[in-house]
């Protein structure tokens, strides 16, 4: 037996208003965006039958994502990252001194890609054993002991203050 079809009847906000006049959902159980979309409705009505608008698609790339990109692809087990911590990742650390190290060498066109990046790990890896002995590196918090601080600061939380 195939599927409904009332997708292509109308749309989605049309079929939700008609459940709420109808009384098959109450007011009080409406989809959260059901509010947004009365105050704010589209252009143009999301219909089934519209045509695909026909237009370019920019490419959202930064400069940065080629490095992060070649850096992920050469670590894939860089571990947990602390998101209550100020400090930068080690994702964040290596593009910054992966751009520092490009800065410093963009007048000599024999530095291939390859030598930066294993330079840039070189710089990291001193950096890290020296954050090591000094015990300031916030990334090698246990998970364990984050998920405490995570929820000794979500208990600080007040809901009320939330919806306000």
């Amino acid at each position: 037996m195939a599927g409904s079809r009332l997708e292509k009847i109308g749309t989605i906000f049309s079929r939700t208003s008609g459940l709420i006049q109808t009384g098959a959902l109450n007011f009080e159980d409406r989809p959260l965006w059901y509010d947004i979309y009365k105050a704010f409705p589209p252009k143009e009505e999301p219909k089934y039958d519209r045509p695909i608008p026909n237009m370019k698609l920019k490419q959202i790339f930064y400069k940065e994502d080629k490095i992060r990109a070649l850096f992920h692809r050469n670590n894939k087990q860089i571990g947990a990252i602390n998101l209550f911590s100020a400090g930068k990742s080690i994702t964040q650390r290596f593009i910054d001194t992966y751009v520092t190290l490009l800065e410093q060498y963009k007048d000599r066109e024999e530095v291939s890609e390859e030598q930066l990046y294993k330079e840039a790990i070189d710089i990291l890896n001193k950096g890290h054993q020296l954050q090591r002995d000094t015990a300031l590196d916030s990334e090698t918090i246990s998970l364990s002991s984050a998920y405490k601080e995570a929820r000794r600061k979500m208990n600080n939380i007040n809901l009320k203050d939330i919806f306000q």
